[in-house]
C-alpha cells in the first residue's frame, strides 16, 4: 500500500529567497543539492518547509510556492550572531572538523543555540498536520528533533548530520554533549554520510547518554532510534545535461587554450574548487604543487594549477588569515617558478555559476580535493559526472567521505587517494596523475562514474525516506 503522509522539512534555510521582479518583491526557488532531491518528494506527497528566510528581524508570513507550504522562521540580528556565526560555525563547526582549528566553547553562544532551535521546533509543531513525518538537517539544528518530540510525542522524525561527527574523545570536549546527543535521538532515524559518523555517534550515546543497544540500532527513552549511514550524491543527470551542453563545451575548449599551450605542447591542468574554508586543505595542496615544480621533473611548461576558491565568511579573522596564507603562496609560486606567458597558479576568488564550474571541470585534466576533514565532497562527485568521455583523474583526500566510494580496490583502482597533511605523497599523487596513461586514467574515471550514477542525490533522499517511512 503507497505511503502518502506528507513530508515536512526543516533545514536552516528556506529554498527560496527573494529577488525583485519588475519593481516588486517575489520568491524564487533557491539552487542547491538539498533543494533538488527533496522537491520531487515534496511534489509527490505534498509538504511543508521551515527555515529561515535570510533576513535578520520579523519573518516573512507563510506562504505557498510551487505547491509547498514555505514557513518562515525569525532569527533576530542577536541571535544570529550567537546562534549561527558563533556556536554553529565557531564551536560545533571546527569540532565536528577533527578540531583542525581550536573549538570555543561560550554559554553565551550555547543559549541562543537552544533558543532558536525551540523557534524551529515550535514552527514546525505549529505546520504538522495529523500523519506528517518530519525531516530536520544538519548541525544547526540537532536540538529540534528532541524539542519536537516533547511537543508533538508520536511525530515521525528523521535527522541527517551533512558534515562529520567526530570522534568520542573529540566530542567529549563540548560542555553540552549530552543535551545535543538527545536532541538528535528525539528523531526515530539519525542518519551521517559514512559508517565511521555512525560508530562516533553510537559511541558517544552510550557514553554521555542513557542509550543502549548494539549495531544500528539504540534503544533510548523506551523508543527504537535507527542509526545508519546514507551517503549524500548530486543530481547526475544535470551534471551530464551541462557537460553536453554546446556553449559549456565551447567554454571549455576555450579554457583549455587558454590555459594548457605552452612552448613545448600541452601544460596538464590541475583544478581545485572549495568554498574558502580552513578545513578543505588548499594552503595544503599548493604547497604540494610547489614541491612537484621544486623537484624540476615537472614545469610550468608541463603542468599549471587552477584553484577557485568561493568567498566564505570573510569578516572572520581566521577566514581572512586563510585567505592571505593563500593569496602568499599563490604569489611565492608564480615568483619563484613562473615564466613570462606561462604562469604557474591562477587563484580565483569568486563564485562560479554551474556553466561555468562545469566547463572548468571539463578543461582540467586532474581535480584535486585536499579536505583535513570533509563529510562528503560533493565538488569530488560533480567532477566524476561532468566527465562523460571517462578523462581526468581525480587525487582525494582518503578523509573526505567520498573516499568511502571512490577509493576502489587494489585490482580496481579510482581515485588516487592521499593524506592532505603529507605535502610529499600528495606532490606524489600530482605527478602519479601527469605521468598517468590515457588508458589507466579511463578505466578508473569509468569505475568511478558508475559508482556515482547508481548512487546520486535522489536515490540517496529516497533511502533515507524510505527508511523514516518504516
Amino acid at each position: 500500500m503507497p505511503d502518502h503522509r506528507r513530508l515536512v522539512v526543516v533545514a536552516n534555510r528556506l529554498p527560496v529567497h527573494r529577488v525583485k521582479q519588475r519593481g516588486r518583491q517575489t520568491w524564487e526557488t533557491s539552487p542547491g543539492g538539498l533543494v533538488s532531491a527533496m522537491s520531487p518528494f515534496l511534489e509527490e506527497y505534498g509538504g511543508a518547509w521551515v527555515g529561515w528566510a535570510g533576513i535578520a528581524g520579523r519573518a516573512p508570513k507563510a506562504f505557498e510556492h510551487n505547491g509547498m507550504q514555505i514557513r518562515p522562521v525569525p532569527i533576530s540580528a542577536e541571535q544570529l550572531e550567537s546562534f549561527y556565526e558563533g556556536f554553529s560555525n565557531s564551536t560545533l563547526w571546527p569540532l565536528y572538523h577533527d578540531a583542525v582549528r581550536p573549538p570555543q566553547y561560550h554559554r553565551r553562544w550555547w543559549w541562543p543555540y537552544a533558543e532558536v532551535n525551540r523557534v524551529f521546533a515550535s514552527a514546525t509543531a505549529e505546520t504538522l498536520q495529523s500523519g506528517d513525518v518530519v525531516w530536520v538537517h544538519d548541525y544547526q539544528l540537532q536540538l529540534v528533533p528532541g524539542m519536537l518530540r516533547d511537543m508533538v510525542p508520536d511525530v515521525r522524525t528523521g535527522f541527517f548530520l551533512h558534515i562529520p561527527f567526530p570522534p568520542e574523545e573529540l566530542f567529549a570536549q563540548i560542555p553540552w554533549r549530552r543535551q545535543i546527543l538527545e536532541g538528535m535521538l528525539g528523531a526515530d532515524v539519525v542518519g551521517f554520510h559514512t559508517m565511521a559518523g555512525v560508530r562516533n555517534f553510537i559511541a558517544a550515546c552510550k557514553q554521555y547518554t542513557d542509550a543502549t543497544g548494539s549495531g544500528k540500532a539504540l534503544e533510548f527513552r523506551g523508543r527504537k532510534v535507527r542509526v545508519d549511514a546514507f551517503p549524500i550524491s548530486i543530481d547526475v543527470e544535470r551534471m551530464e545535461s551541462l557537460a553536453e551542453n554546446p556553449d559549456v563545451r565551447h567554454r571549455a575548449a576555450r579554457l583549455r587554450d587558454d590555459l594548457s599551450s605552452s612552448r613545448t605542447g600541452i601544460r596538464k591542468i590541475f583544478l581545485g574548487v572549495d568554498r574558502l574554508d580552513y578545513t578543505k586543505g588548499i594552503d595544503r595542496r599548493l604547497r604540494a604543487f610547489e614541491e612537484l615544480l621544486r623537484r624540476g621533473r615537472y614545469t610550468v611548461d608541463d603542468c599549471v594549477f587552477v584553484q577557485i576558491a568561493v568567498p566564505s565568511r570573510e569578516k572572520v579573522t581566521e577566514y581572512e588569515d586563510l585567505r592571505s596564507t593563500i593569496e602568499q603562496y599563490s604569489g611565492r609560486i608564480n615568483g619563484e617558478y613562473g615564466r613570462p606567458g606561462r604562469t604557474a597558479v591562477h587563484y580565483m576568488r569568486t563564485s562560479v555559476p554551474p556553466e561555468e564550474l562545469v566547463a572548468y571541470y571539463l578543461a582540467s585534466d586532474a581535480l584535486v580535493v585536499t579536505p583535513f576533514r570533509d563529510g562528503m565532497n560533493l565538488v569530488a562527485k560533480e567532477y566524476v559526472a561532468a566527465n562523460i568521455e571517462n578523462a581526468g583523474s581525480l587525487i582525494l583526500s582518503e578523509f573526505a567521505g567520498a573516499a568511502d566510494e571512490f577509493g576502489g580496490t587494489p585490482s580496481a583502482p579510482m581515485a588516487l587517494l592521499v593524506n592532505p597533511h603529507d605535502i610529499d605523497g600528495l606532490a606524489n599523487s600530482m605527478e602519479t596523475a601527469l605521468a598517468m596513461d590515457d588508458a589507466e586514467a579511463t578505466a578508473r574515471m569509468e569505475r568511478m562514474r558508475r559508482a556515482v550514477q547508481k548512487h546520486d542525490v535522489y536515490r540517496w533522499a529516497g533511502s533515507f525516506l524510505g527508511a523514516l517511512r518504516q
